[in-house]
């Protein structure tokens, strides 16, 4: 982990000096893209950088234009030519991905892709799975890294992760009728870990034709938020919510400290995703039992209203006893120990995702107060809510100022 101190908002850059030209080679056509861009463009605004954002050359690639002296580049890398061309431009550069860990002159930011998997594992298994599969096309817009962790993850709990051959092809085109084959061949219900929203799309797309029920059949999961791949599919795809715009700020931070002092981090800016934004692509319980199925729902939608034991027993048209054990075989906790759970959890994507006080997200998620909630937050969670809420993302709230930007295509 980097031995930079936790990011606040009130730590301001230095403003020394003439203004610094920073290239910024990030794709924007994408939410993280977008975040990223703009974390960095307010970073530069207190800063008082000159911005070139996402120049391109005659080939549309991601280039910094010839003649351009600047003093630093934040970049996410996707391919070799890329790291030569920041190579030779010979100037400080922070990396936003994992996908070229060996390169040491790199600073580098990224997410935590061991809590991704495991943020990812976490949700198929609330939904009672024990199926799961893993589809990471070679695309280049992502490591194999990310998948292998999720692999690791499940194979760690004791289950078997089952993955798609994306070799087979040798392209980033994948033959729909094998991989609708491959869906056939699956156990399920199966929990499937798409790596980005686009294989995610296409799994969606692929189930949609050859019939599958999704979520009934195959939950699918994208390891990375967009809002519009993810919300314009039908079904809707749940998806995780990266801190993006976390992962910008401290790539700039981590870009002026290299500048100022030449010295770049050996190891990376480690970075744990938000969320998982559920949609209904794993809206889904894999429990046999319809009665106890009905149960956990109701808790599911209706914990923070104050929903209690006695309410779950007449529901279930069972004795409390009973209801109990089947929660312990099923489940592995107690219907109490589900609600205060769901709680929690609730509170807990609040808190990374609005400025509520604790207090206020205390009576949301139902709970009698905020010094409750902090309690029950630290005995389950191990941290404290403000400890959470240490370095996330409040970027979005002031208003965006005008940038001080150059975009430039070469000839």
């Amino acid at each position: 982990m980097s031995q930079f101190p936790p990011s606040q908002t009130s730590e301001l850059p230095l403003t020394d000096g003439p203004a610094r030209r920073i290239a910024v080679l990030v794709e924007f056509d994408d939410t993280w893209g977008r975040n990223v861009v703009e974390a960095i463009a307010r970073y530069s605004h207190d800063a008082g950088w000159q911005l070139l954002l996402a120049p391109r050359d005659a080939e549309r690639r991601l280039r910094i234009p010839e003649g351009w002296e600047g003093d630093g580049a934040i970049v996410m890398i996707r391919d070799e030519s890329l790291i030569d061309h920041i190579r030779n431009r010979q100037i400080p550069a922070v990396d936003l991905g994992s996908m070229f860990p060996e390169i040491d002159w790199l600073g580098r930011v990224m997410t935590n892709d061991c809590a991704r998997a495991k943020m990812a594992l976490d949700h198929f298994r609330t939904r009672q799975l024990q199926h799961f599969a893993c589809y990471a096309p070679v695309m280049g817009r992502y490591p194999q890294q990310r998948s292998a962790e999720f692999r690791n993850m499940v194979n760690e709990a004791g289950f078997e992760c089952h993955a798609f051959n994306t070799e087979q092809s040798g392209t980033s085109i994948v033959d729909r009728e094998s991989l609708a084959q491959w869906l056939r061949d699956l156990p399920r219900p199966v929990g499937i870990f798409a790596s980005d929203p686009y294989p995610a799309r296409q799994l969606a797309e692929i189930c949609a034709h050859s019939g599958f029920d999704v979520p009934g059949e195959i939950a699918i999961l994208s390891g990375d938020e967009d809002e519009l791949l993810c919300g314009i599919m039908s079904p809707q795809i749940s998806s995780i919510e990266l801190a993006s715009h976390r992962i910008g700020f401290e790539a700039a931070r981590m870009l002026d400290h290299i500048i100022r002092t030449g010295e770049v981090p050996q190891q990376p800016v480690m970075i744990d995703p938000l969320r998982v934004c559920s949609r209904r692509s794993t809206d889904y319980l894999a429990i046999g039992d319809p009665d106890l199925k009905n149960v956990v729902r109701l808790i599911w939608e209706h914990a923070a209203d104050g929903v209690q034991v006695s309410d779950l027993v007449r529901a279930a048209a069972m004795s409390r006893r009973k209801m109990e054990q089947r929660f312990r075989e099923v489940l592995g906790r107690t219907p109490a120990e589900e609600i205060r759970r769901v709680k929690l959890e609730q509170a807990r994507q609040m808190m990374v995702t609005t400025s509520m006080s604790v207090a206020a997200i205390a009576l949301s998620c139902g709970f009698s107060s905020g010094p409750y909630l902090a309690h029950a937050f630290r005995k389950q969670y191990g941290i404290t809510p403000s400890e959470l809420r240490v370095g996330r993302e409040t970027l979005q709230q002031p208003a965006m100022p005008r940038l001080t930007a150059v975009s430039a295509r070469l000839n």
